[in-house]
């Protein structure tokens, strides 16, 4: 990252800190040798490791068991250029222990489109980076207007 660009590393607990503040994230995987991206709602795990609550048919809990994925959330204001976007990466895995799923029912996400059967995915945060943006100023304080 250049220093001058504009936008502010963030460290893992400023990450964590960000990622409870929204509802919404997006995950990517790979479905038939391309990439995928899906929003969904999540919430964090007293570990840090992203929760998805999904259909135990759906598509994405099939692709993703097993597999490394990337999970993405953010937040953007257009009127002041700022924002922040925080990445997440590792391994995903539906949850199978009972008593695991059991306490998920109690505190993971909430699903918005409810099914018979549900499952929770679970990221475990590998590699956690972020990035801030502050009004459209480098890093320098120049305003460089877009």
């Amino acid at each position: 990252m250049d220093a001058n660009d504009g936008f502010r590393e963030l460290d893992r607990q400023e990450c964590l800190r960000l990622l409870v503040t929204v509802p919404v994230g997006r995950i990517v995987y790979t479905r038939r040798a391309l990439p995928a991206v899906l929003p969904v709602n999540f919430c964090l795990d007293h570990d840090g490791a992203v929760l998805v609550r999904t259909p135990a048919f759906s598509e994405v809990a099939r692709a993703v068991d097993g597999a490394l994925v990337a999970f993405e959330a953010d937040e953007v204001d257009a009127a002041t250029h700022s924002g922040w976007s925080v990445v997440v990466m590792g391994a995903a895995a539906v949850v199978t222990d009972p008593a695991e799923h059991t306490r998920m029912l109690r505190t993971g996400p909430r699903s918005w489109t409810p099914a018979p059967q549900e499952v929770f995915l679970r990221i475990d945060p590998e590699l956690l980076t972020g990035r801030e943006l502050i009004g459209g100023h480098s890093l320098d304080g120049v305003h460089r207007p877009y």
